[in-house]
């Protein structure tokens, strides 16, 4: 099996003993079929001196499909946090306050694995003139490798939130799986040696506000997980013309509004049917479907499995 190299060690470039570590906090998500994810945060010894860092794992088995996986390492330090409730401590950042007993320097170290089966939803019919990142999805790169990746801007801003979200529970865990595939968009047009545009397609873009309303919109969206919202009630939440609604949203997230949303609905149903072990019945209603048949093919077609056979797992 193919090992690769610990983000940590590498980031402090020297190994890294394990009594030198104090977790000071962990989240972890592993649900068949959908993004796994772990978050640690530990705090930072004085003398370290590590530098972010970004990795990315490709995990190919030719004899065994199913054990192919994707793999998303970042190791961040200079974070700032208050040890009494463990969030970013606004005053300890700019050092307002030196002498603050709950001030704590940390290092946070983030991994979010894609199996294959998930992957598949982005999988298109294959080309002669397939990408690298296509292939990359699609498995058909003939051997496992470990890429390390610059942390370009939106990086940081998605590693940022990811860090510092106040959602718990099941918003929580739509956040993160939403966060997490804006990484992986991110991190494979790194890899492909992609560079940040700075300019965009759609000329209205350029302006910062209408580019913050594009980013409210899927915010709005994800609040909205269990109630339907058409393209000309998304427009008005966020006051934006339908059209450049549509045009931005796809140059901003690389997706349509509906494919968006439809893969958010069903990574949640995932996990509202394995994590809180709730009825095909009750996530279907949940979702607003307004039939069990109709979210069950929806559910199929997401994630190649049937609700009731997520539940015999």
């Amino acid at each position: 099996m193919y090992q690769a190299p610990d983000i940590l060690m590498m980031a402090y470039k020297t190994p890294v003993m394990q009594g030198q570590l104090s977790l000071l906090d962990e989240k972890e998500r592993h649900i068949p079929g959908s993004v796994q994810y772990n978050i640690k945060r530990y705090e930072r010894h004085p003398q370290w001196s590590l530098d972010d860092m970004g990795m990315l794992i490709y995990h190919y088995k030719k004899e065994d499909p199913a054990q192919n996986y994707l793999e998303l390492r970042f190791c961040i330090a200079g974070n700032v946090y208050c040890r009494k409730n463990n969030t970013e401590c606004s005053a300890c950042k700019v050092n307002e306050t030196p002498g603050c007993s709950e001030r704590v320097d940390t290092v946070d170290v983030l991994s979010f694995r894609f199996l294959s089966v998930h992957l598949s939803q982005f999988g298109k019919p294959r080309k002669p003139e397939s990408t690298l990142s296509q292939d990359i999805l699609d498995f058909r790169h003939p051997s496992s490798f470990s890429k390390i990746l610059s942390l370009c801007g939106r990086t940081r801003l998605v590693l940022e939130a990811l860090l510092n979200h106040g959602y718990t529970d099941s918003m929580e865990n739509i956040f993160i799986n939403a966060q997490s595939q804006m990484l992986l968009l991110y991190s494979l047009e790194c890899m492909v040696g992609e560079k940040e545009v700075e300019g965009f397609q759609c000329k209205f873009l350029a302006n910062e506000a209408d580019r913050e309303k594009i980013v409210r919109a899927r915010e709005v969206l994800l609040q909205h997980i269990g109630e339907p919202l058409t393209i000309k009630e998304l427009s008005r939440k966020v006051a934006i013309n339908e059209c450049y609604l549509k045009k931005g949203f796809k140059e901003m997230f690389g997706t349509t509004i509906f494919d968006f949303y439809q893969s958010q609905r069903m990574e949640h149903a995932r996990y509202l049917l394995y994590e809180k072990g709730l009825s095909v019945t009750e996530v279907s209603i949940m979702l607003g479907y307004s039939s069990i048949s109709h979210f069950s093919t929806a559910f199929k077609k997401h994630t190649g499995l049937k609700p009731c056979e997520l539940l015999l797992h």
